[in-house]
């Protein structure tokens, strides 16, 4: 397998123009257009039609993130004004319990505007259900709490306390957060956001950035899709503010990627199986955590009492890996559930850090649908390497050329290599 690390970020260079760029979804989600890929051949359609374009029986695969209102403001006394934006759970590091925590909990953050907050607390009246109550945020380290690990570089470790014992760090979210659409919007968050942001089946908190593939989808196509017998499974991957972590480097080799915790039930891995190691995937989320779960079951091959902590998916992995003739999805997948048996578990909680870029041989997703994606951006070397060699500038051009829109916001692709 070829190495991606030579690989130049300017060779995944187009030009966008900002008017192509979506800055607001369209009034009924799946009347986007659709670009269809088809070994080759690209078409034209309607989100609508999407059902009709997947094989009767296969197997869909969705991530039902749910994104947060993780961006917190705090006035300071001098009148600053401080962002917190939470992005990951510290203390208690597990997403369920955090958002049942009450009192206090300590989350890995981004602060904004940082330099006018080197000490001592900021507070913050709020209103929660008609219940009003102050929210207490300060800076802490990890050398204060053996149960805390060190903030990643360019975060911050922030402790929220209430004075509420019946109150939840959901609701309080709830409560005074704002929902953190992309930067490049170059639009503050508006009432419309907290549901257009969101996919209909989206359920489990955790997100600062939506599943965007998802947008597409409404009750309608889901019901479609059930009709023709295409089989639906659901996992988690939460989306971390490094999605929109540029490539600063020029090579891929210098560009670090982001951890991301996900969520992957015995009954997808079992739908997997049924279907020989093969799916449809919603998203690049879906697709990354789906990938993963190869090299979960090829780590669980080598070493059957591997922890869960143990079977995080590093970066460069799958390059390492020695590959064998025997390519099958099948082996790792059983090997997963034969290790949740072993475990009495019902599900894998685990976190990946996985790049895939061309040199990477896909093992389980046979179709993706994905919207268009930044220049240069680690999501665009991920359908480079699904469609192959330059095929991606083909797409691209092309959506150009017939007025869709990109990004978040924008209009989506079937791709089928």
């Amino acid at each position: 397998m070829e190495s991606p690390k030579d690989i130049r970020i300017a060779d995944f260079a187009y030009e966008l123009p900002d008017e192509r760029i979506a800055k607001y979804p369209l009034a009924e989600r799946d009347a986007s257009q659709l670009l269809v890929y088809d070994h080759g051949t690209i078409s034209h359609r309607h989100f609508r039609d999407l059902p009709a374009l997947l094989p009767e029986g296969s197997l869909m695969v969705m991530n039902n993130t749910r994104v947060i209102q993780a961006r917190l403001h705090f006035r300071k006394e001098t009148g600053a004004l401080i962002e917190v934006f939470c992005l990951e759970p510290a203390v208690p590091h597990d997403y369920v319990l955090m958002f049942q925590q009450t009192r206090h909990c300590t989350w890995h953050c981004l602060v904004g505007n940082a330099k006018k907050w080197k000490e001592g607390p900021l507070c913050r009246s709020i209103s929660v259900d008609g219940r009003p109550l102050t929210l207490r945020v300060e800076r802490v380290s990890a050398a204060e709490d053996p149960a805390l690990s060190a903030a990643p570089r360019g975060e911050t470790l922030v402790c929220f306390e209430w004075d509420d014992d019946d109150v939840t760090w959901a609701q309080v979210l709830d409560a005074c957060g704002e929902l953190p659409i992309p930067p490049y919007l170059n639009r503050k968050t508006e009432a419309s956001d907290l549901q257009t942001y969101q996919t209909v089946y989206s359920k489990v908190k955790g997100s600062v950035a939506a599943p965007t593939a998802g947008l597409h989808f409404t009750p309608a196509v889901l019901e479609a899709i059930d009709q023709r017998g295409i089989e639906r499974a659901e996992l988690t991957l939460h989306v971390g503010a490094g999605t929109f972590k540029p490539v600063k480097s020029e090579r891929i080799e210098g560009h670090e990627m982001h951890s991301e915790w996900i969520y992957v039930p015995r009954r997808v891995v079992e739908a997997l199986i049924r279907h020989k190691g093969e799916c449809t995937a919603v998203g690049t989320t879906s697709v990354r955590t789906l990938e993963s779960l190869y090299y979960i079951g090829k780590k669980i091959m080598a070493h059957p009492d591997a922890t869960e902590s143990q079977l995080r998916v590093g970066q460069w992995e799958p390059y390492e890996a020695e590959e064998t003739d025997e390519q099958s999805s099948l082996p790792p997948l059983r090997a997963i559930i034969e290790w949740m048996d072993r475990n009495h578990i019902d599900a894998l909680h685990t976190a990946t850090q996985i790049i895939i870029a061309p040199g990477y041989h896909y093992h389980i997703v046979r179709r993706m649908i994905t919207n268009f994606h930044q220049p240069q951006s680690t999501l665009l070397l991920l359908v480079s390497a699904f469609v192959g060699g330059d095929r991606w500038k083909d797409i691209y051009r092309y959506a150009l050329d017939h007025d869709f829109r990109f990004l978040s916001y924008g209009d989506s692709s079937l791709l089928m290599p």
